[in-house]
């Protein structure tokens, strides 16, 4: 099915599962999927099974706008005591997105759907909510720890049955330009790695690239991605410019949006320091997941200017995140849409597409990590190896089996839904009116103003001057409250730049 089609079912009210191998382009019909039925008036909740993937989307996660958080099945109770604020957003949904799907426990979803039918007293599945669901089952599977009660793909949930979502399984490819590397991944997908297959892979271990200080590596564990990237930036000469995030909301449901952000709260950068963008850019100069290099700085504003692989030179005006609760924004952080690149996770690194990338999948420890991680690049000549086990070429059986059975119902709805294909190619000829880089300039160059009115030195470059004060005023016993008044800087401004000269330590 194509993109056209899948999004005109979408609109027309049916309740669907949006699924296809990485790269289809899922994302990107939700995200038009989502302003549309905005447009139209529809009230939409946007939430994903992680934080991170429900921030691509500007949502939250599902465990939160149902109230079920870490629960694992509905109490005696459980529903009279929902908040009010809570009740009212359930009530007022007119669609239900549910990005990540593979990740949920069937149980789960059943959980959802009773909250749904109680709160909005219609006994039918999600108390008539229209529900978009998005994922892959190839990717990563839900989560079964021995302390909580274990489960499946939402497949296998009751109220999948009762609501048979009409199957809309993107095929085309927007990522991969490969047939090698496309290959692999079927093989994979198909649960038939052969040895060709295997030995393509494992000649990517033998290759090292021209400039290795100029690619990104994927790394299975958190522990060290931060140690390299911080180890790289050191070596780098030159000032270290630092961009803090500013925000809006209460400090719990901030702290809630900045574990999802994949931009640091406070972003430190030099002349020379490899980047990955982590949000797309309206003007399609990036995508997240485009890496580039800080060629230099805006005069007054301090912005990095970013040459990105495919050659484009971009200001990086600030974006901003938001954590929304169906109509309700709870949250926002506002900060320059990039995160240092010599290292990422596998988990961090879903969703985005990546130039090129050297990927240690030596300790891949579940089903579909390897998939994910291979499925980054766009080809296999961007792909650099330093190790692979044998669970990084598994895909769960499971999903296997509910691949097949979801292509077969695919291909009848896609005929059930012929008609609307007429619709879909009017719309695609209709222009999307996107808001303008100078828009978003000109914005974030107000917010600057109104912070230099409390803060005159706000995103200004340190000079040498104001850091040797800055450092003799702190070892003479100032506050951090005290130094941010005397040098018009930002509390959180001066303890990033008393870290830099004294060490992490030497503010908590």
């Amino acid at each position: 099915m194509n993109q056209g089609l899948a999004l005109e079912i979408m609109l027309s009210g049916q309740s669907v599962l949006l699924t296809g191998p990485a790269g289809a382009g899922k994302t990107f019909v939700l995200n038009q999927f989502i302003k549309l039925a905005k447009y139209e008036g529809k009230h939409v909740s946007v939430t994903a099974t992680t934080g991170l993937a429900a921030t691509h989307l500007g949502g939250t996660t599902i465990h939160s706008w149902a109230g079920i958080g870490v629960h694992d099945s509905i109490g005696h109770g459980f529903v009279d005591h929902i908040a009010k604020g809570r009740r009212e957003i359930i009530e007022k949904t007119d669609v239900l997105i549910i990005d990540e799907i593979s990740m949920l426990h069937d149980f789960r979803l059943d959980m959802v759907d009773e909250v749904c039918r109680i709160v909005r007293k219609k006994d039918e599945p999600f108390g008539g909510v229209q529900i978009i669901m998005s994922g892959d089952f190839f990717q990563l599977p839900p989560i079964n720890r021995g302390d909580s009660r274990a489960g499946g793909f939402v497949v296998n949930s009751e109220v999948w049955r009762e609501l048979d979502p009409v199957i809309c399984y993107l095929q085309e490819q927007h990522r991969q330009d490969d047939e090698q590397l496309l290959d692999i991944l079927n093989a994979m997908r198909a649960g038939d790695v052969r040895r060709h297959h295997a030995e393509l892979l494992l000649a990517r271990s033998e290759v090292f690239p021209d400039d290795l200080e100029q690619l990104t590596e994927l790394h299975t564990v958190n522990v060290d991605v931060d140690k390299i990237n911080e180890a790289k930036l050191e070596t780098l000469e030159g000032d270290e410019v630092v961009y803090s995030q500013m925000t809006t909301g209460s400090e719990s449901y901030v702290e809630t949006l900045q574990r999802s952000v994949l931009a640091p709260s406070a972003l430190k950068v030099k002349k020379g320091a490899l980047v990955m963008a982590v949000k797309n850019s309206p003007e399609r100069k990036y995508v997240n997941g485009s890496i580039g290099t800080v060629i230099d700085f805006e005069p007054y504003t301090d912005y990095p200017i970013v040459e990105f692989k495919n050659g484009k030179e971009v200001s990086m005006v600030p974006d901003t995140w938001e954590l929304r609760d169906g109509d309700k924004k709870r949250a926002s952080i506002s900060q320059i849409p990039l995160r240092l690149a010599w290292a990422i996770t596998i988990h961090k690194s879903q969703g985005m597409t990546l130039d090129a990338a050297r990927i240690d999948l030596r300790k891949a420890f579940v089903e579909g990590m390897g998939y994910v991680a291979l499925s980054r690049v766009k080809n296999l000549n961007n792909l650099y190896l330093t190790g692979i086990n044998q669970m990084a070429l598994k895909v769960s059986e499971d999903a296997q089996t509910i691949d097949g059975i979801l292509r077969d119902k695919a291909a009848s709805d896609a005929k059930r839904f012929a008609p609307l294909q007429k619709k879909a190619e009017e719309r695609a000829k209709k222009p999307v009116v996107e808001k303008t880089t100078s828009d978003k300039k000109s914005g974030w160059n107000e917010k600057i103003a109104k912070m230099r009115e409390t803060y005159p030195n706000a995103y200004k470059p340190w000079e040498d001057s104001q850091d040797a004060e800055l450092k003799q005023e702190f070892q003479q016993g100032l506050t951090i409250e005290e130094l941010s008044k005397l040098l018009g800087r930002h509390e959180g401004s001066i303890k990033m730049r008393l870290q830099k000269h004294f060490g992490e330590d030497v503010v908590q």
